[in-house]
């Protein structure tokens, strides 16, 4: 079970990356509540007929609340520092979210990371410093909103490892996104007074990043992170910067550079060592049933 959550993590690895390159379409055309609230509100339809087949207890709403908020704010200060910082950096900063992860553990519920994750963490950090700017970091306005993001994606990885874990995971996916969207079309009525008439690139950036990202992604997030640790769970979904500089070269023909495969291998290493023991419990399960 725990080899399927891993790799269940791994897809959504893959989604998301795949979707990273809607998003900084969708920033290029400057949207960014009108964007983020039509595609979460988009994913919660889809959900909609799979959900809340029976009554949710009033915990799980307190929650999928909870969730939604800072899902909102996490995407929020993405998108915002899309307009004003490169790709490059929005990835780095981004990921950054995994070294953030073990402390809100340690500060919040005391949890200690192992030395393994630790050095794990350490290795995914720096293989996406090297991945996202080719060792040559340069700050500009929006990393600063990015840094922030980072700060809520590991609040939001920490909320779902503790707290989404005992609910259904369509039901709680369906109802995080609408919460989330609720907030950020009320942020866009407010401060972009959207035009409905979508172009036609932001309209496909919602609707990919909606059923891939969204609808398919955090419902698949949800039921890995049930039998993964959150440290873990961040490690594994800092792979999204991989496959997000994947799309990149495939979509906007941007060529990796050697430090760039550099960085790639480090986090790939990250992702080896953080799952070093889990595959050695794995493994002693299987040699115990064959001695049975």
């Amino acid at each position: 079970m725990r080899l399927r959550a891993d790799l269940t993590l791994l897809l959504v690895a893959v989604l998301w990356g795949s979707a990273f390159a809607a998003q900084r379409a969708a920033a290029q055309l400057g949207s960014v509540y009108l964007f983020n609230g039509a595609r979460f509100l988009l994913a919660a339809l889809l959900l909609a007929p799979f959900a809340f087949r029976k009554k949710p207890a009033p915990r799980q709403w307190v929650w999928m609340c909870v969730a939604g908020t800072v899902l909102f704010i996490a995407s929020a200060f993405q998108q915002v520092g899309l307009l004003t910082t490169g790709a490059g950096n929005a990835g780095f900063l981004t990921s950054l979210y995994v070294v953030v992860v073990p402390l809100v553990m340690w500060i919040g519920w005391k949890e200690k990371p192992r030395a393994v994750a630790v050095a794990a963490v350490i290795l995914a950090g720096l293989g996406a410093f090297l991945l996202s700017t080719a060792g040559r970091y340069q700050a500009t306005p929006g990393d600063a909103w990015e840094l922030a993001g980072a700060a809520f994606w590991a609040v939001h990885v920490v909320v779902l490892g503790k707290y989404a874990a005992t609910y259904d995971a369509i039901s709680f996916s369906a109802g995080q996104l609408a919460v989330g969207s609720a907030l950020n079309l009320l942020a866009s009525s407010w401060i972009e007074r959207p035009n409905l008439a979508l172009p036609g690139p932001l309209a496909f950036a919602i609707l990919y990043t909606a059923v891939v990202s969204l609808g398919l992604g955090y419902t698949l997030q949800i039921w890995g992170q049930k039998r993964t640790p959150p440290t873990d769970a961040a490690i594994l979904l800092s792979l999204e910067s991989v496959f997000a500089v994947v799309a990149g070269a495939l979509v906007f023909r941007e060529v990796l550079a050697p430090l760039q495969i550099a960085g790639c291998a480090l986090i790939l290493g990250a992702v080896v060592l953080s799952q070093a023991r889990a595959w050695g419990r794995i493994q002693s399960g299987v040699e115990s049933d064959a001695r049975n």
